[in-house]
Parts: C-alpha cells; sequence; structure tokens
C-alpha cells in the first residue's frame, strides 16, 4: 500500500504519522499520479495545526502541490495519456507516494523542469504573478520591495518582479540569502537583522520610498513598511510568516495616500478561476522559455516531512524544501 503522511490530530508537524493507506480508487475524468516530489510550502504547517482558513476533517494528508507521472485514468480524460509529467495541485493530499485527481486540474511539467522544481513552483510563483500584477498592476520602471525575500514566495517575487521590468529591492535577514536573491534578480538587497530597511529604502530612491510592497512576513515589518512606501504606492499583505499580524497605523496610510491590498492567490483562484488561469498560462509560458525557476534549498525523504516542515516554521530555508517519496 502507497505511504502517505497523515494528520490524525491537529498540532505540530511531530504529531503528524506515516501511514500506509489502500489506493484510492479512479473514476470518470480522474487520474492517478505516482508522485516523485511533494513541496513544503508554509500554509501546510498552519492547516495541521488549525490556524488556516481552509480547515480540512479530520483525518487528511497535508501537501497542495506535487509533481509526478500518470499511472493510471479514468475514461474522459481528453489528451492525458498514461506517461505523462505532470504537476498536481490541491488543499490536501500531497505529502504521499501517489494520489488521484481530476485529469483536468493537472499541469504539464515544464519543459526542462525536474520534478522537484514543478513540486515547487504553482504556489509561490502563483501567488507573486497574483500579487504583483493582478492586484497591484507592477509596471516597468517602478521600484518594487521584497521582503522575505529568500523564502519561496519571496524569490518568485524577486524573480518575477524583475522579469516584469521594476527595479527590486530585496530585505532577508542574513548576507547568504541576500545573495542569492540578488542572483535571482534583486537590484538592491538589505539586511534588515543590520540596518533600518525604512532608511535604506529612503537612500536608494533619493527619498521617493517604493512603489510596491510585497509582503509575506507581517508584524513589526509590514508596520514599519508603511514608513518606506512612497506616494500613492501600494503594500500587499501576502502572509504573516514572521508569527505576529499587527495592526496597522491609518494616518500613515492617509498621509502616504497608499492602498494596503489583500493577496489571497489560493481563494481567488477558487472565486475567480478564470484570474487563475490567465496566471497560470502565464507563468507556464514564462517557465517553458526558461525565466522562472524554483530556488530548491533542501531535499528530504517524505518520512523526514517534520524535519522539512521546520525549515520553513524557523525560516531556515534559501528558497523551497520538497520531500521525495521515493528516496
Amino acid at each position: 500500500m502507497p505511504h502517505a503522511v497523515l494528520c490524525r490530530a491537529l498540532g505540530p508537524p511531530e504529531r503528524l504519522d506515516f501511514a500506509d493507506l489502500p489506493p484510492a480508487p479512479v473514476g470518470p475524468g480522474e487520474a492517478r499520479v505516482r508522485l516523485e516530489a511533494c513541496g513544503i510550502n508554509f500554509p501546510d504547517t498552519l492547516i495541521i495545526a488549525g490556524k488556516y482558513q481552509h480547515r480540512p476533517e479530520l483525518p487528511f494528508i497535508p501537501g497542495v502541490e506535487s509533481a509526478g507521472v500518470i499511472t493510471e485514468l479514468g475514461p474522459g480524460c481528453g489528451e492525458w495519456r498514461v506517461g505523462d509529467r505532470v504537476i498536481t495541485r490541491q488543499r490536501t493530499g500531497g505529502y504521499a507516494e501517489e494520489i488521484v485527481r481530476p485529469a483536468q486540474d493537472l499541469l504539464r511539467l515544464p519543459q526542462g523542469f525536474s520534478f522537484t522544481e514543478g513540486a515547487s513552483f504553482t504556489v509561490a510563483s502563483l501567488t507573486a504573478y497574483h500579487a504583483l500584477v493582478q492586484r497591484a498592476s507592477l509596471a516597468a520602471g517602478e521600484t518594487l520591495l521584497v521582503h522575505g525575500a529568500a523564502g519561496g514566495v519571496g524569490l518568485a517575487a524577486v524573480e518575477l518582479g524583475n522579469r516584469l521590468g521594476a527595479r527590486v529591492i530585496a530585505t532577508a535577514s542574513n548576507a547568504e540569502k541576500l545573495a542569492v536573491a540578488r542572483r535571482r534578480g534583486a537590484d538592491e538587497v538589505i539586511d534588515y537583522a543590520a540596518e533600518d530597511f525604512v532608511e535604506r529604502v529612503r537612500q536608494v530612491t533619493d527619498g521617493a520610498g517604493a512603489d510596491v510592497i510585497f509582503d509575506p512576513v507581517g508584524g513589526e515589518v509590514l508596520k514599519q513598511s508603511l514608513r518606506a512606501i512612497g506616494w500613492g504606492g501600494r503594500i500587499l499583505v501576502v502572509g504573516f510568516a514572521g508569527g505576529t499580524i499587527p495592526e496597522l497605523a491609518a494616518n500613515r496610510i492617509l498621509l502616504r495616500s497608499c492602498s494596503v491590498i489583500g493577496v489571497r492567490a489560493g481563494e481567488a483562484s477558487r472565486v475567480q478561476p478564470e484570474l487563475a488561469k490567465a496566471a497560470l498560462d502565464a507563468l507556464l509560458a514564462l517557465a517553458e522559455e526558461g525565466h522562472l525557476r524554483p530556488h530548491i534549498a533542501r531535499t528530504l525523504p517524505l518520512r523526514s516531512y517534520a524535519e522539512g516542515m521546520r525549515l520553513l516554521m524557523e525560516r531556515k530555508a534559501i528558497g523551497r524544501v520538497v520531500l521525495l517519496p521515493r528516496g
């Protein structure tokens, strides 16, 4: 029987079980995919603790994106064939050796992508695209400030912002992380553990501030971003990886005439599926052309799920962490 990581009770990663589960049946319009890689995303760590907007019924298998090979097809699967290399996207089920998904929800693995890259591409890239293009309308020549720039979604925003023609300023907590961000397209880098990022942003923008701020960190970083935003700028609230949800000073929003914009790419995909299709089409085209590629920090066996999740929770990973079901 295939192995999977099972959440029977809410709590930390160490409470999850590594279990044998019977294979799920394949119905009409469905495909069985032998998974070769399973991406770890920060929301996975929140879902298993009951701290995320989506709260699946127990027990469930965590994991929102993965990649592998189609091994079985039900009737009515269109042009898909057994042996096709695919990316799977789902709300749960990715930390496993195999998964059954509607064939219409599969994505073809971009040319030249490994399974580990495919399993860590869509969530971060879709979040970055939805935020920068569909929510903030980032334009060429504008200044983009990316916080948490060495994380998976932060690096995706750096790379995409560079591709869109923006001047990208990246913040992170040490030189090693900033070096990766610079290699991925950051024009300026700021170690916010060693210097005041607000003052540095003002310096490098001649006092104007950033046009767009992409913030997956939250907490004090988000509060201080109101001092770094330019007139009429857009602050993108992407998440709270720092662990704190702040209260914002409304007077600063007024004084800078700026917009504070919430970003929920997953929910937007469900409410406005045409937005998700447009974003995915654009992202897959960029990937095929070699312009977007995930930075893989670590690969671990599926059994090491707790170690991998801890790397994200403690913000120790530079880029993406991927589980390998087959060693």
